[in-house]
């Protein structure tokens, strides 16, 4: 079987794991509000949770899947994988309480190294020459599908909260079922390793940008900038429908059309004004106009203002390319790979810690007897998150001389 069969699964399967994504973004408040009996605030502060339990699984998880993959090959993984998410999504279709929610995310979040298995798949059967066009699939399947997932979600959820997952469910079991029946072995018996506990510690590349201290104030950037960044996934569902009273349909378009700004940004827009501005100023006004997009979001007084603050806030997608770039520069060639891992295991950490911190607030200034009512409290917090990376960005950016 050649290659290019096992390239197309894996688009597909990056494509249909970012569908099933998107596909439930509309209806999970609904979903929350009907098997807690709760109000949207409460919803939305058991919905932090869930996200909570997601990203710490895929903290814990992706690297053990990782490195079993490396033992046992990428079929067996990929495709266990597979399954688990058709389980998690047939779990949330059915779930009649809060703890079958928790379980459904527990197992949807070990099931989430699949783009590090697809990932290592591409590596296996992609010449050195050819990887980073090939790697780039995975934008492409993630753009596309953050696009069509809440499109679909939000015309799906018009019938009922619990059909998107029932949607995502024959997806994800019909790329399986695609999967066993295309999918070859790519990496040899001779070249599998074993197991090692140490390599599968998911805080080990992290910990060991100590090494690197001219880069430990643009990792603290990244962390300050990405805790803000989730502000717009874990709470916005929940805002629209309180502030803005936004049926799932309304949110299912709003989704999709950050969707379409943040691939016109990335692969158009990006590769045009960097070159010709340079890491830093290009960094500086990915924040300026974040900054801008959430204090219009958490000031909006009607519903045609959020679309417009999505425009300049399609920019930030300048930030973190810029931000990985400038921390490239400052370390030896030999060290590339432990920067990437020690930002990938930062990213994980705010997604374990962002969503209850933003759905909290939301909760705070939204519930009935709130001190002051605030829906938009959220956005008002990224907003102060984003100035800090930004004032952290000034003093750590500095131009040095790279390492040898």
């Amino acid at each position: 079987m050649t290659h290019k069969y096992t390239i197309g699964f894996v688009f597909v399967t990056l494509l249909i794991d970012s569908i099933g994504f998107g596909i439930i973004l509309p209806v999970m408040p609904q979903l929350i509000m009907s098997v807690t009996g709760e109000g949207l605030s409460d919803a939305a502060r058991f919905g932090g949770w869930l996200m909570m339990v997601y990203a710490l699984m895929q903290f814990f998880f992706s690297p053990v899947m990782g490195n079993i993959s490396d033992r046992f090959g990428r079929r067996p993984v990929l495709l266990l994988t597979l399954l688990l998410l058709g389980i998690d999504y047939l779990i949330m279709a059915w779930a009649p309480t809060l703890a079958w929610l928790f379980l459904g995310r527990l197992i949807a979040g070990i099931a989430a190294s699949t783009y590090s298995t697809c990932y290592a798949v591409i590596a296996d059967v992609t010449p050195a020459e050819k990887r980073t066009q090939t790697f780039g699939l995975v934008g492409a399947a993630f753009g596309t599908g953050f696009i069509l997932g809440p499109l679909i979600g939000g015309l799906l959820g018009e019938y009922g909260a619990r059909l998107p997952f029932v949607a995502a469910a024959v997806l994800a079991f019909s790329n399986l079922t695609f999967g066993f029946f295309v999918m070859p072995e790519t990496l040899p018996q001779g070249e599998r390793r074993a197991f090692n506990w140490r390599r599968a510690n998911p805080t080990g590349t992290l910990m060991a940008l100590r090494k690197y201290p001219v880069v430990i104030g643009l990792i603290f950037v990244y962390f300050l900038f990405m805790m803000g960044h989730h502000a717009l996934p874990s709470t916005w569902t929940y805002f629209t429908l309180e502030k803005f009273a936004w049926s799932e349909r309304e949110v299912g378009y709003s989704f999709a059309f950050v969707g379409v700004l943040m691939i016109f940004t990335q692969a158009f827009l990006l590769r045009r004004v960097v070159p010709r501005i340079g890491q830093y100023k290009a960094a500086l006004i990915g924040f300026g106009f974040c900054l801008l997009s959430f204090v219009g979001y958490a000031m909006a007084s009607s519903s045609w203002m959020l679309y417009l603050f999505m425009i300049p806030g399609a920019l930030q997608g300048f930030v973190m390319p810029s931000v990985n770039g400038i921390m490239s520069g400052q370390i030896p060639a030999n060290a590339q790979g432990e920067l990437q891992g020690g930002v990938a295991s930062m990213s994980s950490l705010t997604s374990i810690l962002s969503p209850p911190l933003m759905t909290g607030a939301f909760y705070l200034f939204s519930r009935d007897d709130a001190p002051v009512y605030f829906p938009g409290a959220p956005f008002a917090l990224a907003a102060l998150l984003t100035a800090l990376a930004l004032l952290v960005f000034l003093r750590s950016a500095e131009p040095k001389p790279a390492a040898t």
